[in-house]
């Protein structure tokens, strides 16, 4: 998104209004300035112009955005937020946020944001840092945006199934090199799926076409192993995935790819050479490679 916006309108003059009248005094602060750059960190946009000043946006469950060429077809709806420059159009309907951020204000959004996987200047062993030092279970810690910023709930379920770990696997007893698998993977992830445009976390040996199964249906979209298939066979090992809540999010978890007992200092298995019918009986699960 923040390379979209950067493609759009870094180094042009904007203008900005606030149709819905919900942004009007930010509206008018940044309306005539020049974009400078855009950055994402974690969940959080931002869009820096002349003057230091930086637009702030969250979009939060039900925020989106939508752009453009000219001409702009005029406000629909709630329309928090509409910039244009001289050739492209963006509206903003629904954020959680959407302020206008002075660098101070900046610099605070960064102190208390964990680590980004999508950021060059990421840093895991930073982030392991709190995770060593936490008793939570390893799915609240990657949740956690004062841990890791960006990683949602899809990852998180998604990167500690490949990893065979269980999500309730206190953070304390997970090592160095352990933490630097699993940060490995999630990057790996969450950079795979900003370049397709949707979220796929199932190895090759386990696509539809590999496995002759039929392809996932959700709104969500992307093959998963976990995710939202409480019930349904495990693709590893035929194992109905089980589902439960954890910091007050949808747990999802595979009993026997994914025990308890595993201790977390462990490399993850290879994924395997080939599909795995669940007639023969348990694997672990698959490491990305």
């Amino acid at each position: 998104m923040a390379a979209r916006h950067r493609e759009l309108f870094a180094g042009q003059v904007v203008a900005v209004d606030s149709p819905q009248g919900r942004f009007t005094d930010g509206a008018r602060m940044l309306d005539g300035r020049r974009m400078a750059d855009t950055e994402a960190y974690g969940k959080h946009l931002l869009h820096h112009f002349d003057g230091e000043l930086s637009l702030h946006i969250h979009l939060g469950l039900y925020g989106k955005f939508a752009d453009g060429p000219l001409p702009e077809p005029g406000p629909v709806g709630q329309l928090r937020m509409r910039m244009m420059s001289s050739r492209h159009w963006l509206e903003l309907r629904g954020p959680t946020a959407c302020q206008v951020f002075t660098p101070p204000e900046v610099a605070a959004l960064r102190a208390r944001l964990g680590q980004d996987p999508l950021r060059d200047d990421s840093d895991p062993l930073r982030a392991y840092e709190k995770v060593r030092g936490s008793s939570k279970a390893l799915f609240a810690l990657l949740l956690d945006q004062a841990v890791v910023a960006g990683c949602g709930l899809i990852y998180a379920n998604e990167v500690l199934f490949r990893a065979g770990l269980a999500p309730t696997t206190p953070g304390r007893t997970v090592s160095a090199a352990c933490w630097q698998e699993l940060w490995d993977d999630l990057q790996a992830l969450m950079k795979e799926g900003v370049a397709r445009g949707r979220i796929d976390t199932v190895h090759t040996t386990h696509t539809p076409e590999a496995m002759q199964r039929a392809p996932r249906v959700d709104r969500h979209g992307g093959e998963v192993y976990v995710y939202r298939r409480p019930g349904q066979a495990c693709l590893v090992c035929g194992t109905p995935v089980a589902r439960g809540p954890m910091a007050g999010r949808n747990l999802y978890w595979c009993p026997v790819c994914q025990p308890e007992s595993r201790a977390p200092q462990v490399t993850a298995p290879r994924a395997p050479k080939k599909p795995v019918s669940s007639a023969k009986g348990p694997e672990r699960a698959p490491k990305r490679r």
